[in-house]
């Protein structure tokens, strides 16, 4: 286990040097508190997308723990209200025990609910701006409690204005959902499969979820002390968006490995970094033993702390995974966490 006096204890990566003071607060007041006594500060809830530096961070590193959910049912449709250090699965199985539409998707992801309108977290075809009414936020600028609209947050790509933004920092999250025991019409193809059913159908919430939790327990994307292909912060590198003519040149490249999954974007288009990284020469289990780190052996877009790695070690390779497609694919990818007192 990592030692209790660092960050990596902290992390879902189990990575990171120790901090210059750590508060944990669990009320609002205290959270406030915190926040207004000034100098360099991380915010820290879940861990599970940050990549921490060997040397820690020297200011305050704050730990949300703050917990609780309150739901408003009217016509049909369920306001939920949820505490920013609340663990996020926790949100989703209460939603799915409930009978609660529109987070089903998202089973299965570790942080906090705090976390997720900062990254605007997606998966198997849902993101947290379908359902995100309103976040409510403390405002360093303006010293005071706003509420921001889902249409002020600047929900775009897995980012938000909240994200490598330290203005706001999240206290709680409005969910619209709907009252039903049926899923939003799945998205992604692969789920659709897993479930039996076709794109653009809908099925029982507890289903979905099972088959969401079993897919991603299947790519090591469930956290699992015994199995250190889950120490990682989930996708490394977010999925590249390209102009539609360097898709075609992708296309070229790629002509003797068959075509690139790609989906729409707009005017561009989305590719797959994990295609795009294995077709690169990265198999699953990349990586050197000897500095303890490697990309996991269920899912290439995961780097992973095989218990004795490092940050240093982490970046080394995710500047390799990079190269290597760019090298490969004239396509840069980019990291999907937050980088603290670190950069690639």
């Amino acid at each position: 286990m990592p030692e209790p006096r660092t960050l990596a204890a902290f992390t879902t990566l189990r990575l990171g040097g120790p901090a210059g003071r750590l508060i944990e607060v669990t009320t609002e007041a205290e959270t406030l508190a915190a926040l207004r006594s000034g100098g360099d500060q991380l915010i820290l809830a879940g861990g599970s997308n940050v990549v921490v530096a060997d040397e820690g961070f020297p200011g305050t590193v704050v730990l949300l723990r703050r917990r609780g959910l309150t739901s408003d049912i009217r016509d049909g449709e369920v306001t939920l209200t949820v505490a920013a250090g609340h663990p996020w699965d926790d949100v989703v199985a209460t939603a799915v025990s409930s009978g609660w539409s529109g987070i089903e998707s998202l089973s299965g992801i570790p942080g906090s609910a705090g976390a997720t309108p900062i990254q605007n977290v997606g998966a198997y075809g849902q993101e947290v701006a379908e359902t995100i009414a309103e976040v409510r936020a403390y405002d360093r600028e303006r010293d005071e409690v706003v509420t921001i609209p889902a249409a002020g947050c600047g929900f775009a790509y897995r980012t938000s204005i909240f994200k490598h933004n330290a203005r706001h920092v999240v206290l709680s999250v409005v969910f619209r959902l709907k009252v039903s025991g049926r899923s939003t019409p799945i998205a992604y193809a692969e789920l659709a499969r897993t479930l039996g059913v076709e794109p653009g159908a809908t099925a029982p919430l507890e289903e979905v979820r099972a088959a969401v939790l079993k897919l991603r327990a299947g790519k090591g994307m469930v956290l699992d002390p015994a199995d250190p292909d889950t120490y990682s912060v989930g996708s490394f590198f977010t999925n590249p968006v390209v102009p539609a003519a360097d898709f075609e040149r992708v296309r070229e490249l790629a002509a003797e490995l068959g075509p690139p999954p790609s989906w729409p974007a707009g005017d561009s288009v989305k590719l797959s970094a994990a295609w795009l990284i294995e077709r690169a020469g990265f198999a699953k289990g990349h990586g050197d033993g000897a500095r303890g780190v490697a990309l996991s052996g269920k899912h290439t877009l995961a780097l992973t702390n095989r218990g004795t790695g490092s940050t240093s070690a982490l970046l080394d390779l995710a500047r390799e995974i990079r190269a290597g497609v760019e090298a490969r694919f004239g396509v840069t990818l980019h990291p999907e966490p937050v980088l603290v007192n670190c950069s690639l």
